[in-house]
């Protein structure tokens, strides 16, 4: 069985991943999840309470398999491109970087539709950069999963994100499938079946094939 790293694992698709792989007692045998604030615990869960400034990489819980990174922030939220960049690119290379020194082989990124390193819009630059310089860390698996928006319970209130769901669900059927608004517990099907496949090589899913 693998162990896994969840980072993002308080957020709409982090909650599920680590649903899903707490559930899954075949394929999983030991889930991390570093987060700020403490989780329900869990047999098979090790929640070591961290800031990621703070971290130095040598610490023991890094010794995974397989790494699924859900991290990610509005610059509402955090109040500047700056730190919207620190949660959506530093921090997700950060994560990677550590856990590949330490043994992990496979990396599944929860990113964006239009995520593009040439992208005018700042949100999709960042979104497409961290993909780039993911790719160069040189996972032996890594798998990118672009979702449109998405579907599921948030700790804070997106209403941009709401209105954006409600218009998307009563139009789905005219709204290309690329569009459509993805249950997040989907996106997290996928992130993990890819973490714990570990196929080897560099994998997209596009939002139409959630």
């Amino acid at each position: 069985m693998a162990s896994i790293l969840i980072a993002g694992a308080t957020g709409a698709v982090g909650r599920e991943v680590l649903r899903l792989a707490l559930a899954d007692e075949k394929r999983v045998g030991h889930v991390v999840a570093p987060t700020r604030r403490a989780l329900p615990p869990h047999p098979r869960l090790e929640n070591p309470l961290v800031e990621y400034e703070s971290i130095a990489g040598s610490e023991p819980w890094w010794h995974v398999d397989a790494v699924i990174c859900a991290l990610g922030t509005t610059i509402k939220k955090v109040g500047s491109q700056a730190a919207f960049r620190k949660v959506d690119h530093e921090y997700p290379l950060l994560v990677a970087r550590h856990a590949l020194l330490n043994g992990a082989r496979s990396y599944a990124l929860n990113s964006s539709v239009g995520a593009d390193a040439g992208s005018k819009s700042f949100y999709l630059r960042t979104k497409g950069e961290v993909e780039r310089d993911l790719d160069e860390l040189g996972y032996c698996s890594y798998t990118i999963v672009r979702p449109s928006v998405i579907w599921g319970e948030r700790q804070e209130v997106r209403l941009g994100e709401s209105v954006a769901i409600f218009a998307l669900t009563a139009l789905k059927p005219v709204v290309p499938r690329r569009y459509r608004v993805v249950p997040a517990a989907r996106i997290a099907k996928a992130l993990l079946d890819r973490a714990l496949a570990g196929v080897p090589g560099r994998k997209v899913i596009e939002s139409e094939e959630l």
